[in-house]
Parts: C-alpha cells; structure tokens; sequence
C-alpha cells in the first residue's frame, strides 16, 4: 500500500447558521486517504458525509480547518485556481448526477476533456470506450432528460471517470441503480482502482460498496465515530 497522502484534511469543522439556529455539520475531522485507497464513508443520514464530501471536492468551503489534495491546500485556493486544480484532479460523482440537460450524453461526459483541451478524436475514442463500460452503448445521442434515472447516473460515472483523475470523490453513486448495474459499476470501479492506483472515496448506505471497500470510516453526529482498514 502506498502511504502517500493524497487526501487530508486537518480539524475541518462546518457550522451552517449563525447564534441560536447554528448547526455543527462537521465538529473537527482529522482524515488522510493514502494513494490508491478504496475507501467507504459510512453513517446515519445527517452524519455529516455529504458536507465532508462536498468539502474535500472544494465544492463547499469549511468554517474552520484545512484540506490538502495532492499535497495542495485547496483551502487557500479560490475562483480559477481551484476550479483548474478540479477539473485536472478529481472526479465526483454527485447523487443528484448534474448532468448538462441541453448536451447530449456523449457531450456530457466529453465535457471535462474538452476544458483540457485533449484532442477530438482521443475524446471520442475514450467516450466510446467508457459508455461501452458503463452499459450505454448506443445512447450517445440522447439527452438527460430522455434517460432513466439509472441512466443518468451511469453516465455522471462514466463523465467523472473518463479523463483518468486521480482521486474519484462519490456521493451514493449506486443509490439509484439497480443491483445488477450497481455491481457491474463497482466491479469497473474497483478495476480502475487496481490497475490505475486511482483513489476512491465513496459516501454511501450500500452493503456492496463497504464490502468491496478496504478501509470503512464512521461518521456520527459530524465526527469520526470509527476508522477500519481491512487486510
């Protein structure tokens, strides 16, 4: 296992309001993900996992505290550094899929690459490559709205993964899918993950993702209630 840090965050707390209405989401958390890790976060809804997510994407910023991705304190990075250090870096995969609903699924996932500029002709072989993993095959051409929910999600798996980042963040990337997808997904997510070193940090409820996670980290009340690495 490589001990390298990629992830870090260090005493990030998160309050939303002020005074008598103040809610602590996050009291604290102190959290490293090595390179190449599998990781679960796991905890009742309301534990805080999707603020830790959002804030170690650097799409939400903490009240207190620090996160490091690469050794970078995104922290201290706003407007157009962070958003390029995003895009060349992660891959998040959002419960609610985000997806353009104007492009078509093939300009969706290409989206990112198109940002970074990579080559018309490697964008398509890649988008052709991804849609054929995830099941969609054939469906380049439709839009969001003409997909089911299922789909959807398939195809915000595919945009996240597609430009190879390092660090895959997901938000219950399966909850809308059914078994069978679910686990055909996690089995090419765990693949990128074994052969490509790409880490993964997951939010979920699913038993199948905390089966095939090697470390599964309990949040409770917006702390760390347990942290377990599997051998």
């Amino acid at each position: 296992m490589n001990t390298e840090a990629i992830i870090e965050t260090k005493n990030v707390k998160k309050t939303y309001g002020t005074g008598a209405v103040a809610v602590q989401a996050l009291k604290g958390i102190d959290f490293t993900v090595n390179r190449g890790e599998f990781t679960a976060v796991v905890g009742p809804s309301g534990s805080g996992k999707t603020t830790l997510m959002n804030i170690i994407a650097g799409l939400d910023n903490p009240s207190s505290g620090a996160v490091f991705l690469n050794r970078q304190n995104i922290s201290g990075m706003s407007g157009k550094n962070l958003s390029d250090f995003r895009r060349d870096n992660i891959g998040f995969i959002f419960q609610a899929y985000n997806l353009i609903p104007v492009l078509t699924v093939e300009e969706n996932v290409e989206y990112i690459m198109m940002l970074q500029k990579v080559t018309a002709g490697e964008r398509h072989r890649r988008v052709g490559e991804i849609l054929d993993k995830v099941g969609l095959k054939g469906f380049e051409k439709r839009k969001p709205p003409q997909l089911s929910g299922g789909q959807q999600q398939r195809v915000a798996i595919a945009r996240a993964m597609v430009s190879n980042p390092q660090i895959i963040i997901a938000d219950e990337p399966t909850a809308n899918l059914d078994s069978k997808t679910g686990t055909a997904l996690l089995d090419m997510m765990h693949e990128l993950n074994e052969k490509n070193g790409m880490t993964f940090l997951f939010s979920t409820h699913d038993p199948k993702i905390m089966e095939r996670a090697k470390r599964v980290v309990v949040l409770r009340d917006g702390q760390i209630d347990s942290d377990q690495k599997k051998e």
